[in-house]
């Protein structure tokens, strides 16, 4: 059976440019190679005021939703960045959709 996707292409209108690190380290030591992703998104900016000791502080946050699987080497995003809009957000929460047939419906990457 195929499900139907519910992030559709018509809705991403958004350029972005993803990297996502991961986690762990080669055969040598070094940190893997970060995974890079282009193409178009669903992108949500949101902004909220927090109170700090000089009374204010504008914290900027969004979503971007991605159909499909943009990283299947890797089974969890945990982090990295994206650059929309010409500004570079980092990655705090990723997730993949799952169908319950376990494959991937869309791609869902918190930043701040």
């Amino acid at each position: 059976m195929k499900f139907p996707c519910l992030i559709p292409a018509w809705v991403c209108r958004t350029d972005i440019e993803v990297c996502i690190e991961q986690e762990g380290v080669n055969k040598y030591g070094e940190p893997l190679e970060a995974i890079k992703w282009t193409g178009k998104a669903n992108y949500q900016d949101k902004g909220k005021t927090v109170l700090t000791a000089e009374k204010k502080l504008i914290q900027l946050s969004g979503c971007a939703l991605i159909p499909g699987d943009i990283a299947p080497d890797i089974p969890i995003i945990s982090g990295g960045a994206i650059k929309v809009y010409g500004a570079e957000r980092y990655i705090y929460e990723g997730t993949k959709a799952r169908n319950p047939d376990g494959t991937v419906n869309f791609t869902r990457l918190d930043v701040i």
